[in-house]
């Protein structure tokens, strides 16, 4: 009886081959939507936010020496929290405006420190064209954030919280929100520019500079 031809055995290794193609396919394609609820977006979808991290960058000096502009920007529609009526959020509901993100609890004692800051950025800078949008991460209800934000004057700032961590649980998900204070500057279609891990003078003229890059308003 004859012996199989050699044809055949490179038909089995083009199954074999056709195979490993698909499968490789398939994980690409998880590791592309895996993130906060299921639908991180790729960098393929932030190209605008390439091009404004790279305008940020040389404006990563002095007191915002530490921010890190994104060589790969994560799509971040989908973080959700509460607004200060208790209604939820996420960041599609930003859609068009750049967004400093902050990430806060009165626990922390850094936090505290640089919420006058942020309080002042968002008095000097926010328009219909920029928030800092500061995320309060305490446990229980808004009472204690609010007061400690009423004892240290701040009025600029509107009122987020998530009290469940659900923010800081999708960030860490994707390797960001190490810790508190962590704030992520995210453009008008929802993708990261950059971020800071640590506090930061956000009202200082360099972060300003920062901000006014990403806003295309340098100089002004």
């Amino acid at each position: 009886m004859n012996k199989p031809t050699e044809p055949v055995k490179s038909s089995n290794r083009g199954v074999i081959l056709a195979g490993l193609a698909g499968a490789a396919a398939a994980v690409a394609a998880l590791y592309v939507i895996a993130g906060p609820n299921g639908n991180i977006a790729s960098a393929q979808s932030c190209t605008a936010a390439l091009s404004a991290a790279a305008a940020a960058k040389p404006h990563a000096k002095g007191e915002v020496a530490a921010f890190l502009p994104a060589s790969e920007p994560l799509g971040l529609k989908t973080l959700a929290f509460k607004g200060p009526d208790g209604q939820d959020l996420t960041m599609e509901d930003f859609k068009d405006k750049t967004v400093l993100l902050n990430l806060w609890a009165t626990w922390c004692a850094p936090c505290r420190e640089e919420m006058p800051a942020l309080d002042q950025l968002q008095a000097d800078l926010g328009d219909d064209s920029f928030e800092v949008v500061a995320v309060s991460l305490d446990r229980g209800g808004p009472e204690k954030p609010k007061k400690f934000l009423d004892e240290i004057g701040v009025g600029n700032l509107t009122f987020y919280q998530d009290s469940s961590n659900g923010l800081l649980k999708d960030l860490r998900k994707v390797s960001r929100a190490t810790g508190l204070p962590t704030t992520i500057l995210i453009n008008e279609e929802g993708c990261e520019v950059g971020t800071m891990y640590g506090p930061a003078h956000w009202a200082s003229g360099e972060a300003k500079a920062l901000i006014r890059s990403t806003l295309g308003k340098e100089g002004a």
